[in-house]
């Protein structure tokens, strides 16, 4: 795992490790409605397809959607997809993005593959508008297409969050709207990985021991370890709470910033801003190998009733069923949803390297 690139207020990452944490559900709007599974709906974008890429059949939802087969490159394969429910939450607010090829206008040597997912909160127009905007902000600034850079790639990702939030800002004054959404996204280049989030939305690899790694890249055969990738960002964590009061906001006691807001970085929330909500992200990167396996992205509303071990060694029996990462996502937001019970919206992308 990379140094972590942030800005001088944000506290440093801890190294990413196993963790298990209680089952906790995040407190936003409530409201009935039908406890029905859906996978996400596939929304054809005008793309330049890689002739490497060996397109499939990909579901329906609200995100942005390639089809869901990679082309091999540096001894893998990249198979992606994404499922969504909106629980018993009146709307659904998350959106996200799932690009096997998301070169856009931006085409280059190395392979670039990139998904997202976007939690809103207080409605889902932050949300809408990071799903059709971050990724190509990164992309315009700099994301290297020809040789890889580590350190130009994460100033890409950090201008390109950036550069989204001041112009949603921007737009949500102008709409007269105060939407929010944390973010949790992936980027692959060549053979590096960037993931990088704000809030609580989470990453989790599925790695396995040096020796069990050589075994054909097999994901049945070997002991997979859940590895969090992402730090949570929370008004009520201590290093958060420090740089939320030096900017003259307050955490209450139930640990909310000025008693109202869980998360202490996020798109948007616009009348948060001036009291401590930023949308610096955490950066990390690290090199796939025969060891990576599969990484899930998850809003909090699936981590807060399965843990990243739970969700892993889940993933990996129906690996071992044979299933398609289609089903395998429809599988594990119906796990969270009709069996943990799951009340907020909940959205799911498992992203499968195929190893040679």
């Amino acid at each position: 795992m990379s140094e972590t690139e942030t800005s001088n207020s944000a506290p440093k990452n801890e190294t990413p490790k196993e963790v298990e944490p209680a089952p906790k559900q995040k407190q936003k709007r409530e409201s009935n409605s039908e406890d029905s599974i859906s996978a996400a709906k596939k929304l054809k974008t005008e793309q330049k397809q890689d002739p490497g890429v060996d397109l499939g059949e990909g579901n329906k939802g609200s995100g942005v959607h390639e089809p869901n087969s990679g082309g091999r490159e540096m001894g893998f394969k990249i198979e992606a997809d994404a499922a969504e429910d909106k629980g018993l939450r009146h709307a659904m607010e998350d959106a996200w993005v799932v690009l096997l090829d998301a070169s856009l206008d931006f085409p280059g040597k190395l392979r670039c593959a990139h998904f997202a997912i976007y939690d809103g909160h207080g409605g889902r127009l932050a949300a809408e508008y990071a799903q059709k905007h971050l990724h190509t902000n990164v992309l315009s600034a700099g994301l290297p297409r020809e040789l890889l850079d580590v350190k130009a790639a994460k100033k890409a990702i950090l201008d390109g969050f950036r550069k989204t939030d001041e112009s949603l800002l921007q737009e949500s004054a102008a709409g007269g709207w105060q939407d929010g959404a944390t973010a949790v996204c992936v980027w692959i280049l060549g053979k590096t990985v960037f993931v990088a989030n704000i809030g609580d939305a989470k990453a989790v690899v599925a790695r396995s021991s040096p020796a069990e790694g050589l075994k054909n890249g097999s994901d049945e055969a070997c002991h997979l370890k859940a590895i969090v990738l992402t730090r949570e960002h929370k008004a009520i964590y201590a290093q958060e709470r420090a740089r939320i009061q030096k900017a003259g906001g307050n955490v209450s006691s139930n640990g909310r910033l000025q008693g109202r807001l869980e998360v202490s970085r996020a798109f948007g929330d616009r009348h948060f801003k001036k009291v401590g909500v930023v949308a610096t992200p955490d950066i990390h990167s690290f090199d796939l190998t025969e060891r990576e396996h599969f990484i899930i992205l998850g809003c909090d509303g699936l981590w807060g009733v399965i843990g990243p071990s739970d969700a892993v060694a889940f993933v990996q029996k129906l690996l071992k069923e044979g299933l398609p990462v289609s089903t395998i996502s429809r599988r594990l937001v119906k796990e969270a949803v009709r069996e943990r019970r799951c009340k907020d919206n909940c959205t799911v992308i498992i992203i499968m390297f195929r190893h040679k």
